[in-house]
């Protein structure tokens, strides 16, 4: 089966500064799927509309980051933090069945300022499993006809070493332990091969190992966050074969900084 491509609004076309905008020019580029992070300022119906008009698919979207003047980038694992939590949760949920999106990437959040990760790791995880829970429950609800499928919540493990330092959620292996403990099947992994080569590599064999928990990925170079093509560590040919041969249906995110020419 081919690959199929989404187009990351949040990252690529950084010179129009509207996602509708962003969005025309995914298409116009020839991507059949595009993806953001929490769509601040856009309503549901103009991006709906604009998905419409350039015949794109609306693939993925973000639940809010939480008050990120505070520091926080997601809320589902940060103590104290339930019910905004599940507040940005219902509106993620409410926007993507308006725009026809079947995936949401549940942040898990920052482990929390003036803390020591080992020492609030406990408590960080019955509080992600307990919202990711809740969160399966939520996704499972609902007139989900204008989806042609059911949503999926997905996780995304984010590299401590470079791009946050204070991110809860690591590795695949952490993200596959919870997904076990919540034990939910609409609960997938979220697998950036950007984040997950700088923390651990090996991608050929993390990608057999926790292929039937896999939701959604996305791609970038590394160590630049470029273009796939552009100078790095990963094979993404090799990569995109791998992936085919495993059977990979679902849409391959490119989240990265575009150099451009």
């Amino acid at each position: 089966m081919a690959l199929r491509f989404s187009a990351n609004l949040s990252w690529l076309f950084p010179e129009l500064p509207a996602l509708p905008a962003r969005l025309e020019a995914a298409a116009a580029a020839g991507f059949g799927a595009v993806e953001a992070a929490w769509p601040a300022g856009c309503p549901a119906q103009e991006l709906r509309a604009a998905a419409e008009r350039a015949r794109v698919r609306i693939a993925l979207l973000n639940t809010p980051p939480g008050d990120q003047e505070a520091g926080e980038l997601g809320l589902a694992a940060v103590p104290g933090r339930q019910a905004a939590f599940r507040q940005g949760l219902e509106a993620a949920v409410h926007y993507a069945r308006a725009v026809g999106c079947p995936r949401i990437h549940v942040m898990a959040g920052r482990v929390p300022l003036g803390t020591d990760r080992a020492a609030v790791a406990g408590e960080m995880e019955t509080t992600f499993i307990e919202n990711l829970r809740y969160t399966a429950d939520l996704l499972s609800q609902g007139d989900i006809s204008v989806l042609q499928e059911d949503m999926i919540g997905l996780l995304e493990p984010i590299n401590n070493r470079i791009t946050d330092p204070r991110y809860y959620l690591n590795t695949p292996h952490q993200a596959a332990a919870i997904l076990e403990k919540v034990g939910r099947p609409n609960l997938k992994l979220q697998l950036d091969l950007f984040h997950c080569q700088i923390m651990d590599g090996n991608l050929s064999r993390n990608l057999e190992m926790y292929f039937p928990l896999i939701g959604h990925i996305q791609i970038a170079q590394v160590p630049g966050r470029h273009e796939p093509d552009s100078p790095g560590e990963l094979n993404f040919p090799y990569i995109f074969e791998l992936l085919e041969s495993l059977g990979y249906s679902g849409y391959v995110g490119c989240e990265y900084a575009p150099k451009g020419e």
